[in-house]
């Protein structure tokens, strides 16, 4: 099943999409794809439903996250063996841990703000992970069962907030509309091997980042397990799993995004995203 939210920014209902590509509205079945509602037993429930039975949506309608009310967005750095190499650094012992806000989320086609004094805005198309079940200590045997589904994540970063200055990676990370979530949330049966999976991002039509999941260096399963040794996790809870090589840090010279750009990214069986590049407005 490819699940979805659209409508107005703030006002989003929750859908899905058929076989024909047409999106439904499931808001007389829930209220929004969150918190609960992301439970394997509630999706499993939406799975019996008939799409013919439910309303159609303008195929022009906006679409928003593919979650909403998130609670937590974790996010695991330098987690791909060809892009931990391609900014010189060592692929880490344990997994990288960092935090994006989830003031952060937006659509996946909504613009992209550059955030003021920035000049290091850079892209990186990642694997979404979210939570459908809650667990602390998950055995990592068992860490698929605690999964809602998957979604393509742009993890729009400020290098030089992030690196450059005084203090955590968080500070580049958390930018409003640094993190667009979805199309679709895409459910596990609908994905053979979570870690065989092309992704790509282009700016203006050029590829940047073409790579796969194959070489994530810790995997969805023992992510899971790991986090959850520090943290309880929640149905809703969105975890960006790494990005491939590619970034516009890694590049020579490096490449960093301007006002005018376009952005587009896609990782197999999960959808594509398109986002316009724009300047934050002083207010």
């Amino acid at each position: 099943m490819k699940l979805l939210r659209f409508g107005p920014i703030g006002h989003e209902k929750p859908g899905l999409l058929d076989k024909d590509g047409i999106i439904r509205d499931l808001s007389s079945h829930i209220s929004d794809l969150a918190g609960d509602h992301m439970t394997r037993d509630a999706v499993s429930a939406l799975a019996d439903l008939d799409p013919a039975t439910l309303p159609a949506v303008d195929a022009d309608t906006r679409l928003g996250p593919c979650v909403g009310r998130v609670g937590k967005f974790i996010c695991i750095g330098l987690n791909y063996s060809d892009h931990a190499a391609e900014t010189g650094a060592e692929v880490p012992a344990e997994p990288v841990i960092f935090n994006k806000w989830t003031s952060a989320i937006c659509g996946p086609n909504d613009d992209v703000i550059i955030p003021r004094d920035s000049r290091k805005t850079d892209w990186e198309v990642e694997l979404g992970v979210v939570i459908g079940k809650a667990g602390h200590y998950i055995d990592e045997a068992d860490a698929m069962s605690h999964v809602a589904g998957f979604c393509v994540v742009n993890d729009v970063s400020e290098r030089e907030f992030q690196l450059e200055r005084c203090g955590s990676w968080d500070k580049g990370k958390g930018c409003d509309t640094f993190g667009p979530l979805g199309p679709w949330l895409v459910t596990p049966d609908e994905i053979d091997d979570p870690h065989d999976l092309a992704m790509w991002l282009e700016v203006d039509g050029r590829r940047y980042q073409d790579g796969n999941t194959r070489t994530m260096v810790y995997r969805v399963p023992y992510l899971i397990s790991y986090l959850s040794r520090f943290m309880s996790l929640q149905p809703g809870d969105v975890i960006s799993t790494g990005t491939p090589p590619g970034v516009g840090m890694g590049q020579q010279p490096p490449t960093y995004l301007r006002p005018g750009q376009r952005m587009r990214l896609g990782i197999e069986g999960l959808g594509e995203q398109c986002q316009s590049v724009v300047t934050e407005h002083n207010s």
